[in-house]
């Protein structure tokens, strides 16, 4: 059995060796022009000439949840393309969304303003029925961040492209529920697999369907927002502000007016990393259970694109 691993944002090294110690059967390179045709490959954004050059592969293994890079890419339909389902992701979400939600709702970073000035302030605490949170998303990270924001008592709402029931979640669907939902929700968290029919979904027309003072929260792919939206709505006063893992150009360029707004918190793409031992133990696993000719989780559509 033969493996490529074909990663530019990734040392190399680390990988391989967590690969071989995983599956010491196997044959295990990096790939490079003119590699030797292989069985399965463990991909970060790989180039079409990879692709070209490896028809045969059984499985292309993707280093993350989202695999909107592949799906870009000319796939020969017989590739199996496999997202990662969890591997230590699905609770460092729960934690970036939870932070960001509770960070707002308790209003912590005027906190930090006045206290910068030395000065004691006082905020009426807010009513957490106020705050519905909205989910767009409710695949393994979103239930898994439904359930965290539960917890902390927040009523609970989540769409996503087909029907879905989640414990504690009211859930709508598909795209005549998605005003509904919008119109549920003061707290927005994108979740989504980024699609052709997602790509610009948080507009100006959607958000401006959020309860008055929403909060946006997005975790899944910079062009899920249409960014030149964003800034108007706030400066209305229809958006309270926002929470920004992910953008459409990363790194987020330095005069880019996110960064300098008082009312968007900025991050660099570190909601939720991948973790090596988890995603090699996963990605071992199911290498393993394809090769007995059993079924594996997290087989992505190529169509639908998740």
């Amino acid at each position: 059995m033969r493996i490529l691993f074909c990663c530019t944002d990734f040392k190399a090294e680390p990988w391989l060796a967590a690969l071989r110690a995983a599956l010491p059967q196997a044959e295990i390179a990096v790939w490079a022009p003119g590699a030797p045709a292989a069985d399965y490959a463990v991909v970060w954004a790989p180039p079409q000439q990879f692709l070209n050059e490896q028809p045969h592969l059984k499985a292309l293994f993707n280093l993350g949840a989202g695999v909107d890079a592949l799906t870009q890419l000319k796939l020969l339909p017989q590739m199996k393309l496999v997202r990662l389902d969890d591997a230590g992701m699905s609770v460092q979400m729960a934690e970036y969304v939870c932070h960001a939600l509770i960070r707002h709702f308790r209003e912590f970073d005027q906190y930090a303003a006045d206290v910068a000035q030395g000065k004691w302030s006082f905020r009426r605490p807010r009513l957490r029925t106020d705050f519905p949170v909205g989910i767009m998303g409710l695949g393994v990270l979103g239930q898994r961040v439904a359930r965290a924001v539960a917890q902390f008592e927040f009523p609970v709402v989540g769409w996503s492209r087909s029907a879905r029931q989640v414990e504690g979640v009211r859930c709508f669907s598909g795209a005549a529920q998605l005003p509904e939902f919008l119109e549920a929700s003061r707290v927005l968290v994108c979740l989504l697999p980024l699609t052709d029919e997602t790509r610009g979904i948080l507009c100006r027309e959607t958000l401006s369907q959020l309860q008055p003072g929403g909060y946006v929260i997005n975790v899944a792919r910079g062009a899920h927002l249409v960014e030149d939206d964003l800034v108007p709505l706030i400066e209305s006063g229809q958006l309270a502000g926002a929470a920004l893992d992910v953008f459409r150009q990363e790194p987020l360029p330095p005069e880019h007016p996110f960064w300098r707004h008082p009312k968007i918190s900025v991050t660099p793409h570190t909601a939720a990393r991948t973790l090596r031992d988890e995603s090699v133990a996963q990605i071992a696993g199911k290498i393993l259970a394809l090769e007995r000719g059993e079924f594996i989780a997290g087989v992505v559509d190529h169509q639908k694109g998740y």
